[in-house]
Formats: structure tokens, sequence, C-alpha cells
């Protein structure tokens, strides 16, 4: 019984040291996408046109 208490206790320390460990890589930028803004410009036409389309849908 004394074991389940210790594998318990090991794997809420490393559940808590990875939490931190991915707080610290969003805090230090890890996840920001910086693919998306450079293209972003190639897909603006088929936003505008698709809004374009919506409110001339409920103009009419």
């Amino acid at each position: 019984m004394s074991v389940i208490y210790i594998l318990l206790t090991i794997s809420v320390i490393v559940g808590v040291v990875f939490f931190f460990i991915f707080i610290a890589a969003v805090k230090s930028g890890q996840y920001d996408d910086s693919y998306t803004p450079s293209v972003r410009m190639l897909f603006e036409d088929e936003l505008v046109k698709s809004k374009n389309r919506k409110t001339n849908q409920y103009k009419n």
C-alpha cells in the first residue's frame, strides 16, 4: 500500500514540474506563430471575398 503513495507523490511532482516547464515556454514565446503573419497577405483576398458575399446576402 505504501508503494501507491510513493507513486502518487512522484506522479504529482512530475506533473507539477511539466506544468511549470509549459508555463515557462509559453511566457518565453515558444508557441508564438511566426509563419502565419508572413503569408497572411496571400490569404487576405479570400477573406475579403467571403466577407463581401456575406454582406451582399444580407443587403438583398
